[in-house]
């Protein structure tokens, strides 16, 4: 499809992403209409594909509501850690023509033509950016929560005594470096450029339009800053509870000195 030809004339195709939940068990789903095992991706009714991703997102293009719920209501029992309030992400493909795949001004996905090797590498990066999302979502949660101990420090010089909860969000900052780092892997190409290295182009002009990268080196920014705050905090506390003690066992050991003290005075008085 070149520029000049009017978009209007071409087929135009939702695409939705759907955060179902922290990951998607697929063991056992084997399918003979696979078109590739990882991602889990297969044909569903007429021209309908669904991909599904081990981090909590499936990927749809060309399937009826009816089909949809179908394809939701066979997964339901494979979801772990699922969302009661499922987050998805909608792209618009543009389908036929000539020249070059792109991603337009509009934010419309052009596609020569919508094969299996261009479902598999746009739904790449539309199911990692809806997954980041979520990722920034709660990393941004846990920066509200952590911003209050910082303030307290500054203005009371001392933080707050709950080292339960800053580990917790030590705790929570970490499962979504983990998360990032270890199951998206934002950095990583979709497998289908091993064979098809002429839509690596296509899958540069999508990680650009998500901005996946930059997205991801901010989360991690922010992640860094999270663990640090949150560490230093705690360092704090465990080194007052220390000076505390200290006095304390210092007091004990005056109490004892004056106690001697007292009854050796008492004797000699005897």
């Amino acid at each position: 499809m070149n520029e000049s030809q009017p978009l209007s004339s071409a087929l135009r195709v939702t695409a939705r992403a759907l955060l179902l939940g922290d990951r998607i068990d697929i063991i056992g789903l084997e399918r003979t209409d696979a078109i590739s095992a990882a991602p889990l991706a297969f044909h569903v009714g007429q021209g309908g594909r669904v991909a599904l991703y081990r981090y909590g997102v499936a990927v749809m293009v060309g399937l009826s509501p009816l089909e949809e719920e179908d394809v939701l209501a066979k997964l339901k029992d494979r979801i772990v850690g699922a969302r009661l309030r499922k987050e998805d992400e909608i792209a618009v493909l543009v389908i036929g023509g000539e020249g070059e795949d792109r991603v337009t001004t509009g934010g419309l996905i052009a596609l020569k033509e919508l094969s299996d090797a261009h479902f598999l590498v746009f739904s790449d990066a539309l199911a990692k950016s809806v997954a980041l999302g979520r990722d920034e979502r709660e990393v941004n949660g846990v920066l509200d929560k952590v911003e209050p101990l910082a303030n307290t420090l500054a203005r009371q010089g001392r933080p707050m005594r709950d080292r339960r909860e800053m580990l917790r969000l030590i705790g929570q900052a970490l499962g979504v470096q983990h998360r990032v780092s270890g199951r998206v892997a934002v950095d990583d190409k979709p497998d289908v450029l091993w064979d098809r290295p002429d839509l690596e182009r296509l899958y540069l002009r999508l990680e650009d339009e998500y901005e996946l990268k930059e997205r991801a080196q901010t989360l991690q920014r922010k992640l860094d800053v999270i663990v640090e705050t949150v560490r230093a905090l705690t360092d704090i506390i465990d080194a007052d509870r220390s000076t505390r003690m200290e006095m304390i066992i210092m007091l004990l050991i005056l109490a004892e000195l004056g106690i001697s003290l007292f009854q050796i005075i008492l004797w000699h008085g005897h």
